[in-house]
C-alpha cells in the first residue's frame, strides 16, 4: 500500500498529497519563484506537514514560465572590433600602395619607388658600419665580412635601379681605388652594357621631340625601298643614359643617332633628389665633410642627360683642337648634325675606329695597302654600299640588327692585320689632348675612359685619337687653371712652400696626401707628416690594427677635404680625369712618362696662356727652362724601368709607381686597386 503523507504550505496554507512522488506542482511552482521574492521574504518560513487527504488537494495548475524581466541579462555578442579596425587599416593600406605604385610606374617611371629603395638601404647600411665599424664588430665575423655584404647591398641597388644610378655607380668605380677591396671587386662589374630599351621607346622620344616618325626625321626605310636610307633597330651600344643606333641618310651620310632611354627625363630628378639626400645622412653620420660637394656633382651629372649642351661641349672642343697646332691632325673629334638632334636625341657622323682596349687590333701589322689611311680618318667619307647589297642585308636581317656594312678589307685576306700604330704615340695623343685641357684651355673632358677613345691609322701611319661622349665637362676660370698648373709644376721640383700655399688656398690641410693623390705616386717631397703618423699606429693585433689604419684613412679623408668652403669643386672631375689617363696608360703597358708629359704641359701652359701678360711671360718663360732641366732626372727613372721591363724584372714605370702607391696605401688602411679597366 503506498504511503502517503500530507503538505502544509506555510505560506498559503494549502494542502498537498505527496506519494512516493516529488512536490506536488503547487508545491514546486512556489520553490520555483525568482530567487529575488525569496530572498526579499526571509522572514517567512516554509512548512512542510503531512498531508491529511488525497481526495481534499486542489486540482494542479500548469506551470507558468517566469517573466522574461526576471531573467539575467544576456551578455553581448562578440564584435572583434580591434580586429576589424586594423583589418580595414591594412585594406587601405594595400590599396594606396597599389595606388601609388601604379601611378608612380606610369607617370614617373618609377621614381619614387626608387628613392624609397635608395633611402632604405642607404640606412641600413649606415646602421651596419655604425653598429659594426669596430675591431670585434658585435654582428659580423670581421671589418672585412661588414665590407663585403654592404658592397653587395649598393651593387645590388645601383643595377637594379638602373638609370642615372649606372651612371653614379661608374663615377664610384673610377675612384674604387681608395675603397676596400671588397668594393672595388664588386665595382668592376658596373662597365658591363646597360640593357637596351626596345624600339617602341626609341620611336616615341623621337616623336615626342620631332613631330616625325624615325623613317621622316631620318629619310630611312625599313624595308628596303629604293632612295631611301636605313637604320637598324637594335642598339650598337647601351650606356646607363643613352644607347646608339647605327644610320644611313639618303644624301649617304652614315650617322650615329644617340637617344635617351624614355624614362630618364622622369628619373632623373628624383634620382639626383636621392642621391642629395643619401649623402647627407652620410656625411652626418661618418662626419666626412663632402656634401658641400654633392650640389656640384649632381648639377654636372644634370647636365650629361642634356644632348644640347652635350653638342655644344663637342663642337667648342673641336674649335680649341683645330686652333692647337700641337693637336691639329692628331685628334678629331666627330661633326654634330643640328637639324636630327634635340635635348634627347643627338645625332653625330659614324665612326669607324679601333677602341682604346683593343691593343691587339691597334699594333699588328697594317695589310691596308700603302700610304692609305683606315676608313673614315680625318673625316673622309665612307665608302658607300652597292643598293644590291642594301637590299641582301635587308632580307637577310629581317628584324634590321646588322645592317652596317664591315669595313675590315684593311685587316688583309686572314682577317689578323691591324691598324699598325705605335702604342706610345697613342698615348702621347692622348696626354697631351687632357694636358691641354686642363692647362692650356680650362675645359676638361671628364669621362675619358677606353670605351670613348677611338683611333684610326692616318695615311702617314701615324695615329688619329677620336674623342667621342662630350657630356660630362668642367670649365675652370684662369685664376684656378693657372694655381692648378703651378701646383703641378711644384710638385715635380719639390717646392714644398709653393705647394702647401697653394692647397692651403684651397683649404686642404694636409698636403702630403693630396700631391700623392694628385700624381698617383707617393710624394716624397714633403715634411713626411703621413709616413710618420702611419708608423706610430700600434702594433696590436690584426683587426684592431685594421680597425686603426681604416680610421687614419677618414682622417686623411678629412684633411683633403679640409675647408668645404675653399675646396675647388673642379677637383673631383678632374682627379677623375688623371686617374682614367693614368690607367689608360698602365693597361698599355705604361709607353710614355705620363707624369713629365703632364708637367710640361702645365709649365708651359704659364707661358702660351692669353691671359697672362707679358711681363709674367717673359718670368714663366726662364722657369720653364730651368723645369725642363729638372725634368731629366724623371727621363732617367722612366729609362731604367723600361730597362727593367725590357728584361722581364719589371712591368713598367706605372707599375713601379703603383706598387708604390699600394704600400703606402695599405699603411693608411686601404687596399689600392688600380686595375679599374681590368676584364
Amino acid at each position: 500500500m503506498l504511503s502517503s503523507r500530507r503538505l502544509l504550505c506555510s505560506r498559503c496554507s494549502t494542502q498537498s498529497l505527496l506519494r512516493n512522488t516529488p512536490l506536488s506542482r503547487h508545491l514546486l511552482s512556489t520553490l520555483q519563484r525568482p530567487r529575488s521574492v525569496l530572498r526579499t521574504s526571509p522572514s517567512i518560513p516554509l512548512r512542510i506537514s503531512p498531508l491529511r487527504s488525497l481526495a481534499t488537494s486542489p486540482p494542479s495548475t500548469a506551470f507558468v514560465p517566469p517573466p522574461p524581466s526576471s531573467l539575467p541579462r544576456p551578455s553581448p555578442p562578440k564584435t572583434y572590433r580591434r580586429l576589424l579596425k586594423w583589418t580595414r587599416r591594412l585594406l587601405y593600406l594595400a590599396l594606396f600602395s597599389t595606388t601609388t605604385w601604379i601611378l608612380d610606374r606610369t607617370f614617373y617611371a618609377s621614381s619614387l619607388t626608387r628613392s624609397l629603395r635608395t633611402f632604405s638601404l642607404g640606412l641600413l647600411v649606415a646602421a651596419d658600419y655604425k653598429l659594426n665599424f669596430r675591431p670585434n664588430p658585435p654582428f659580423a665575423r670581421d671589418i672585412e665580412a661588414v665590407h663585403i655584404r654592404n658592397a653587395q647591398r649598393l651593387f645590388d641597388l645601383l643595377r637594379t635601379n638602373g638609370g642615372l644610378y649606372l651612371k653614379i655607380g661608374q663615377a664610384i668605380a673610377m675612384q674604387s681605388a681608395v675603397l676596400p677591396p671588397e668594393f672595388q671587386k664588386m665595382f668592376a662589374r658596373m662597365f658591363d652594357d646597360a640593357p637596351q630599351n626596345g624600339w617602341s621607346d626609341v620611336e616615341r622620344v623621337i616623336r615626342e621631340d620631332f613631330g616625325k616618325s624615325p623613317e621622316e626625321l631620318f629619310g630611312v626605310s625599313f624595308e628596303g625601298v629604293g632612295g631611301k636610307g636605313i637604320m637598324e633597330r637594335t642598339a650598337r651600344a647601351s650606356a646607363s643614359v643613352a644607347q646608339v643606333h647605327w644610320a644611313r641618310l639618303e644624301d649617304g651620310r652614315e650617322v650615329a643617332v644617340k637617344i635617351q632611354k624614355r624614362e630618364i627625363e622622369r628619373q632623373v630628378g628624383w634620382d639626383l633628389w636621392a642621391f642629395k639626400v643619401v649623402a647627407w645622412v652620410q656625411s652626418k653620420i661618418f662626419d666626412l665633410p663632402f656634401y658641400t660637394l654633392v650640389p656640384y656633382i649632381t648639377e654636372r651629372l644634370m647636365l650629361e642627360t642634356d644632348f644640347e649642351n652635350e653638342a655644344a661641349n663637342s663642337e667648342r672642343m673641336a674649335e680649341l683642337v683645330a686652333g692647337e697646332s700641337r693637336l691639329r691632325g692628331r685628334v678629331y673629334i666627330p661633326k654634330v648634325y643640328h637639324e636630327l638632334s634635340s635635348k634627347r636625341v643627338m645625332t653625330t657622323e659614324w665612326i669607324e675606329g679601333v677602341r682604346l682596349w683593343d691593343k691587339q687590333t691597334m699594333t699588328a701589322s697594317w695589310q691596308g695597302g700603302w700610304r692609305k689611311g683606315s676608313p673614315g680618318c680625318r673625316g673622309a667619307a665612307l665608302d658607300p654600299p652597292s643598293q644590291e647589297d642594301l637590299r641582301q642585308t635587308i632580307q637577310s636581317h629581317p628584324k634590321d640588327e646588322k645592317l652596317k656594312p664591315e669595313r675590315n678589307w684593311w685587316k688583309g685576306s686572314n682577317g689578323k692585320g691591324g691598324l699598325g700604330v705605335s702604342v706610345p704615340d697613342v698615348m702621347t695623343t692622348m696626354v697631351d689632348l687632357f694636358s691641354a685641357q686642363m692647362f692650356l684651355w680650362g675645359w676638361v673632358h671628364c669621362d675619358p675612359h677606353p670605351g670613348n677613345i677611338f683611333i684610326r691609322r692616318l695615311p702617314s701611319g701615324k695615329p688619329e685619337l677620336v674623342l667621342i661622349d662630350h657630356g660630362l665637362y668642367i670649365h675652370m676660370d684662369p685664376k684656378f687653371r693657372h694655381e692648378y698648373a703651378e701646383f703641378w709644376k711644384s710638385l715635380l721640383t719639390f717646392d714644398n712652400r709653393a705647394i702647401k700655399r697653394i692647397v692651403g688656398e684651397w683649404g686642404v690641410t694636409n698636403p702630403d696626401i693630396f700631391a700623392s693623390a694628385t700624381l698617383m705616386r707617393p710624394y716624397s717631397g714633403g715634411d713626411n707628416s703621413t709616413s710618420n703618423s702611419i708608423r706610430n699606429l700600434s702594433k696590436s693585433e690584426q683587426r684592431k690594427r685594421s680597425y686603426e689604419m681604416q680610421q687614419k684613412f677618414r682622417k686623411g679623408m678629412r684633411e683633403i677635404l679640409g675647408d668645404e668652403d675653399k675646396w675647388p669643386r673642379e677637383l673631383i672631375f678632374l682627379g677623375r680625369n688623371l686617374r682614367i689617363v693614368q690607367g689608360n696608360n698602365q693597361y698599355l703597358g705604361s709607353p710614355v712618362n705620363r707624369v713629365k708629359i703632364t708637367g710640361m704641359w702645365a709649365s708651359r701652359a704659364l707661358v702660351d696662356s692669353p691671359d697672362l701678360t707679358w711681363s709674367e711671360k717673359v718670368v714663366n718663360l726662364g722657369k720653364h727652362v730651368v723645369f725642363r732641366t729638372v725634368l731629366l732626372g724623371s727621363d732617367l727613372v722612366f729609362l731604367m724601368s723600361k730597362v727593367r721591363q725590357l728584361f722581364g724584372t719589371g712591368k713598367g714605370m706605372e707599375d713601379d709607381i703603383e706598387q708604390s702607391m699600394k704600400g703606402m696605401a695599405k699603411e693608411m688602411g686601404f687596399e689600392l686597386n688600380h686595375g679599374v679597366f681590368d676584364g
